[in-house]
């Protein structure tokens, strides 16, 4: 199995991992797998988990969205945020999914449900990969 780089780009820090054998994406319509010599391209990403196998290896990462451009030996992604699984502060995250589902109980927050649906989203994705 061959393998490549993957260069991690938020708006405060930058990874860069070698060696990577496997990582896998949430893409919007779905979540979607790369190897060595993937097709290249750019797709949006979606809320969800980033797993990377480098390896004997497997990490896991939450990320809030993005984008990822594969190129024949490097993989780029330009995402909002990530947290590899075990660096989540899951009482910072439990705390921000209930204040999400109660602003989601009162009527008067109602107003904007896309963004109250957002924040729900980021943080039970979150929660469900701190477990891993």
């Amino acid at each position: 199995m061959g393998k490549f780089s993957v260069e991690i780009v938020t708006p405060i820090k930058v990874l860069n991992q070698e060696n990577i054998n496997y990582i896998r994406c949430p893409g919007l319509d779905g979540s979607f797998g790369i190897m060595k010599q993937h097709r290249e391209g750019v797709i949006a990403l979606d809320v969800g988990e980033i797993k990377i196998k480098t390896g004997d290896n497997t990490e896991w990462y939450a990320t809030s969205g993005g984008f990822v451009e594969i190129g024949s030996t490097k993989i780029e992604l330009l995402l909002e945020s990530i947290e590899k699984s075990n660096e989540i502060d899951v009482k910072r995250a439990t705390a921000a999914l209930e204040r999400a589902s109660d602003r989601k109980n009162k009527p008067e927050e109602k107003s904007d449900n896309t963004r109250l649906e957002a924040s729900l989203l980021r943080a039970m994705n979150r929660l469900r990969v701190s477990k891993k």
